[in-house]
């Protein structure tokens, strides 16, 4: 399939979403449930928004190269610098065609297939993660189970399943706190100290993320909490109105932890050049969520398959045209910021 093919099956089943042919946030505005942003629902825009206001600068004069798009991080190495995002309730927000277990069997197994790996969701129904972590287990274990901030009685649980899955890495949403349908709910989840975050890491057994770090002090929390990554991340503007865009905080996060955590970003970024411009901007790599449901609803593995390459592609193309062979060489003087 064409990612072109792919937008054209995956329309008219997605409920609210549009499978638009950019996916920027201005189609499904506040549509909480379904694929928008909270409040007004302009962070999603603006995420988007941000990486247009990061160009980049061509530079052809350099020997001939074939770019060398490989990422290793956390002991593995994958063909590209990016990740599909986790993503829950699908059949609340994206219709039910299908349910977060349908969705984590095409998605977590074809993005093996195609070389990345998948970030899986978490739910009220302790089922989800069953199903999260056996089919990364069903994978070799390609794929970061997110645990969503429970208690720590329910997050110990959780761990004991994604133990069993044999994953690379482990992830928690920590912004999922603000999720609002997540509010006053059975298991009870909400935010967490340091010490309680320093609990989980200890007990993780792989390297454990934290995602939805906005700040240079959350930055801080998180590697003092033990976290080997971090996920610099809004939700897509869904818990909080009026935030930043995530490419307009970057660099500072980046600068502050100097290295002591790998620095992954999301929010708004859709093709190859937005990989690029985030990898500039010292992010070790980056997560897609929304384009990625889009791709499965679309054309299941066949849609992850044809939505991998058409990123990678673009990022291979962007690298020749900036003069950076391989993911290392992508340095801050490739892109410019316009404000």
């Amino acid at each position: 399939m064409t990612y072109k093919e792919v937008l054209e099956s995956a329309r008219g089943q997605m409920g609210p979403c549009h499978a638009c042919p950019v996916c920027n946030g201005r189609a499904c505005g506040a549509t909480i449930p379904g694929p928008g942003a909270k409040g007004s629902g302009t962070v999603a825009i603006r995420n988007f928004d941000a990486w247009r206001d990061v160009r980049l600068n061509m530079d052809t004069i350099h020997e001939n190269f074939e770019p060398d798009t490989a990422l290793r991080i956390f002991g593995r190495t994958f063909k590209y610098p990016f990740f599909a995002g986790p993503v829950g309730a699908l059949a609340l927000h994206y219709g039910d065609k299908y349910n977060d277990l349908d969705y984590n069997n095409i998605l977590v197994p074809a993005c093996a297939a195609a070389g990345i790996a998948a970030f899986t969701g978490d739910g009220t129904n302790p089922k989800v993660m069953e199903g999260a972590t056996a089919a990364i287990a069903a994978s070799g274990g390609a794929g970061i189970p997110t645990v969503k901030p429970w208690d720590n009685a329910t997050v110990a649980q959780k761990l004991a399943m994604t133990r069993q899955s044999g994953c690379f890495a482990l992830a928690m949403d920590i912004d999922a706190a603000g999720l609002p349908f997540l509010q006053h709910l059975d298991p009870p989840a909400g935010s967490k100290t340091v010490a309680q975050l320093q609990e989980i890491a200890k007990s993780a057994g792989v390297p454990f993320i934290l995602k939805g770090i906005m700040t240079v002090s959350g930055a801080e929390k998180a590697v003092e909490a033990g976290a080997a990554g971090i996920v610099v991340s809004n939700h897509g503007g869904r818990v909080l109105d009026d935030c930043p865009a995530t490419a307009e905080v970057l660099a500072d996060i980046v600068a502050a932890v100097d290295g002591r955590a790998k620095i992954l970003v999301d929010g708004g970024i859709r093709t190859g050049n937005d990989v690029f411009k985030a990898l500039a901007l010292g992010a070790d790599g980056v997560l897609i969520a929304r384009p990625f449901v889009t791709a499965v609803y679309g054309g299941g593995a066949d849609g992850v398959a044809a939505y991998t390459e058409k990123l990678g592609s673009e990022l291979a193309d962007t690298m020749r045209l900036c003069g950076a062979p391989t993911l290392d060489a992508i340095t801050r003087d490739m892109v410019r910021i316009i404000k």
